[in-house]
């Protein structure tokens, strides 16, 4: 984890970024989000929104009050987790801007993570607005444009199966997918280790100048952070693989092995990690479960 100690704007301002880029922290900092989201404004005189974030009203009147004069005309949403999306729809109604998304809250899901849905496994770890339907459904690499912008709509699930990414010319708001100041949680069923694997190694292959994400400063260095982020995921995966060994185990047994130091209190999220990456090796056929694939079975290496 890079905790970006320096990044501390203030709440409920409009800061100039860039040429036609501002960007509006909402009041909501927690461990999950550090300072808290962070909202994009992009053009000016007819802009697009990027993340319009958490329902709290102070935020509703900052975005209101940047774009005085102006028309928001698109309001694109990364992803449906409830730092993000659910000020979506009173700024539409608002302003008669369409929410755009990728889809609801289970869009883009895996046939793997459906089943465990299926079977009873709920979400973890971030909050999901399961009530969140955009206006308009952006399909992969779909533009959206404006008088002086055109952004892109990168399908980059992991994170969360209708996470997007937009691209900007060199500019990329990378959502939660890539944060500064930590790794990006991956919590099954919400959360799929294989398709985040994925979604990296298609950001690893553009040339993007630099990041914004959805929490944290600037990443100035893109390409650096998202090898360390397929770095950090293998690391991990060796650590699982290490621990299981020649016997079978569990997903909390594994736990305690490879996150020794961990709090208690963080260690659910732990097992969640855990998981994600058992899920995944099954997947790859590195493993297997004794059993039905389940966050209770024990597995055991191929």
């Amino acid at each position: 984890m890079t905790m970006d100690a320096d990044f501390n704007p203030p709440a409920g301002v409009a800061e100039q970024l860039a040429p036609d880029l501002r960007r509006i922290l909402a009041p909501n900092p927690s461990p999950m989000t550090w300072r808290g989201t962070n909202t994009y404004i992009v053009g000016h005189g007819q802009v697009a929104l990027i993340d319009p974030g958490p329902a709290i009203p102070a935020h509703f009147d900052a975005i209101m009050s940047a774009t005085k004069g102006e028309v928001i005309t698109a309001i694109l949403v990364t992803h449906s987790h409830t730092d993000h999306s659910p000020l979506a729809r009173p700024l539409a109604e608002a302003t008669g801007a369409p929410v755009m998304a990728y889809g609801d809250s289970t869009a883009g899901r895996s046939e793997v993570m459906a089943d465990l849905v299926a079977r009873g496994l709920t979400g973890g770890g971030e909050g999901i607005d399961a009530g969140f339907r955009p206006d308009r459904i952006l399909q992969d690499n779909e533009d959206i444009t404006g008088p002086d912008w055109t952004l892109q709509a990168l399908w980059t699930p992991g994170h969360i199966g209708n996470h997007l990414c937009f691209a900007w010319g060199d500019v990329l708001f990378t959502g939660d997918h890539v944060m500064g100041w930590a790794s990006s949680l991956v919590s099954p069923p919400d959360g799929d280790l294989t398709q985040f694997m994925a979604s990296c190694a298609r950001l690893a292959a553009r040339d993007d100048a630099i990041y914004h994400s959805g929490h944290g400063a600037p990443i100035t260095q893109p390409a650096k952070r998202i090898q360390w982020l397929i770095n950090h995921r293998q690391s991990r995966e060796a650590q699982i693989l290490a621990a299981l060994g020649d016997r079978p185990a569990s997903v909390a047994t594994l736990t305690k092995q490879v996150y020794t130091d961990t709090p208690p209190a963080l260690i659910p999220a732990a097992q969640r990690n855990v998981f994600a990456h058992l899920i995944d090796l099954t997947t790859r056929k590195r493993i297997k479960p004794l059993k039905t694939l389940s966050q209770d079975s024990e597995f055991i290496r191929l």
